[in-house]
């Protein structure tokens, strides 16, 4: 049987030399255990949060972005400042506000707020445009600016608005017009000064085109008489005072009448009177209207108000005070088109005076 071996217990410097080794192996970088890297990973990936929490961010997240989609469709209605709004960027259809309806939405605004928001764009050149241009809205954009002036400027500085991105002019003439028809019907005048103008602005190639498009939901028969209301615009536009008085069956007479040919001689006599209301300016076309219903009508006039031919318009030069100007050339010379709020008769007025001191010592 072999003898057993007796322990000896070790000297303090062998003791010395064993925890010098161990402290060499343990701290080298490369001798990290592996489990003590899975657990780090495992920390690092793990959700601290619970399910229901973690439900609510992704809800949050599916939210965010259909915001975001929302706003880009312009779905979305924003805070816009008053003053960054152009009214005027686009032709307006309507041409007057009635003070009694201007009245009773300030008054609804005032107690119940702005129930339904604008609808603007923003223009390709904003620097003549404005940030912003209006779409439809005309009458409680009208609305804030004058509650705004009333509350010295503290409230009513900024509106709802649509922040709409219209695929063309012509799809926004076709948005302000209907917004128009289904709120606050157009007068039979303005429907044709509407689809005249967009045709002399350059949006469209003739009448035809421009009542087709703009008042596409209307029957047959309705385009068909705005064609003639387009008329009246095009040739006694700038001598009627009270246009938007003119009934529906007024407006197809008068249609007639220039037909017929007498629009020359209802401009001198339009030049001439002096007309106070409605009535008075219908009894200088009556006699005129009554001649041509008795006589056949011209036929070098054609059954169709003229094809008027698109106008080329140069840069918009913006003023200081707010208005701003535009060259104008066509098959008649060239003009100097006026844009703005400012902008009246006597200004035009004082304009042509300027011009005509010019030319004199040329």
């Amino acid at each position: 049987m072999a003898k057993r071996r007796q322990l000896e217990i070790p000297s303090a410097e062998a003791l010395r030399e064993i925890e010098d080794g161990f402290a060499r192996e343990t701290s080298r970088p490369s001798t990290r255990p592996p489990i003590a890297d899975v657990v780090a990973d495992a920390a690092l990936n793990s959700d601290p949060l619970p399910p229901l929490a973690r439900e609510a961010v992704a809800r949050d997240k599916v939210d965010a972005q259909a915001m975001r989609l929302a706003m880009e469709k312009g779905l979305v209605a924003r805070e816009i400042p008053i003053h960054e709004v152009t009214a005027d960027a686009l032709t307006r259809d309507r041409m007057n506000l009635d003070e009694e309806e201007m009245r009773e939405l300030i008054d609804s605004i005032t107690r119940n707020g702005l129930r339904l928001p604008i609808e603007v764009f923003e223009p390709s050149n904003p620097e003549a445009a404005g940030r912003y241009a209006l779409i439809s809205g005309f009458r409680r954009l009208a609305a804030y600016r004058q509650l705004n002036a009333m509350t010295g400027g503290e409230k009513y500085r900024t509106i709802a608005a649509f922040v709409r991105a219209p695929d063309s002019i012509a799809a926004t003439l076709v948005a302000m017009i209907e917004e128009n028809e289904i709120r606050v019907g157009l007068s039979q005048y303005e429907r044709g000064r509407a689809a005249a103008v967009s045709v002399h602005d350059g949006v469209f190639a003739s009448i035809d085109e421009a009542v087709t498009t703009l008042f596409q939901s209307g029957s047959k028969t309705k385009r068909s008489k705005i064609r003639s209301f387009a008329l009246i615009h095009d040739e006694l536009g700038d001598m009627l005072r009270y246009a938007t008085a003119l009934t529906e069956r007024q407006c197809l007479r008068i249609a007639t009448a220039l037909r017929a040919g007498q629009g020359d001689a209802m401009r001198d006599a339009l030049d001439e009177a002096e007309v106070d209301g409605p009535e008075a300016e219908w009894s200088v076309l009556l006699p005129f209207v009554e001649s041509a219903e008795g006589a056949a009508p011209d036929p070098s006039r054609g059954g169709r108000p003229k094809v008027a031919r698109k106008p080329k318009a140069g840069p918009v030069v913006s003023l200081a005070n707010g208005v701003s100007i535009e060259k104008v050339s066509g098959p008649e010379g060239y003009a100097i088109r006026f844009h703005g709020r400012a902008v009246d008769s006597d200004m035009v007025d004082a304009v042509m005076d300027h011009i005509r001191h010019l030319l004199e010592k040329l």
